[in-house]
């Protein structure tokens, strides 16, 4: 149905430890950053529900959300692209929106791609 987050795939728990680990410093392994990454990404769908933006975090994860217009085929319009690093500091808080673009830390397209109403989580 439109309009419904998607379904979760990690629990809540799960997820919520691992970010924590990133809050915290702790050295990761690549098997936590990408549980920490993929349950943020599943946590902005979830609260954002809708297929307009497509949010990219290589190699873990991506999603689509945020209601609007619909892509269905080809290079999405609307696309976020962030290192794990800076997306965890994206949805956090430990790195705004605005100095992100400032540093080049990510790459967006698109009149929707904009997430600085969305992050942090």
């Amino acid at each position: 149905m439109a309009g419904m987050p998607p379904r979760r795939r990690i629990r809540v728990a799960d997820g919520a430890a691992a970010l924590e680990s990133w809050r915290e410093g702790a050295d990761l392994s690549p098997e936590v950053m990408a549980l920490a990454v993929r349950f943020t990404l599943e946590e902005l769908a979830h609260r954002h529900p809708g297929r307009s933006v497509e949010v990219r975090v290589p190699p873990f994860g991506a999603t689509q959300c945020i209601a609007g217009p619909v892509h269905r085929r080809g290079t999405p319009a609307n696309v976020v692209e962030a290192p794990p690093t800076t997306w965890l500091a994206l949805v956090t808080g430990t790195l705004t929106w605005a100095q992100a673009v400032e540093s080049g830390m990510l790459r967006w397209s698109g009149s929707r791609s904009d997430l600085s109403d969305y992050v942090p989580l």
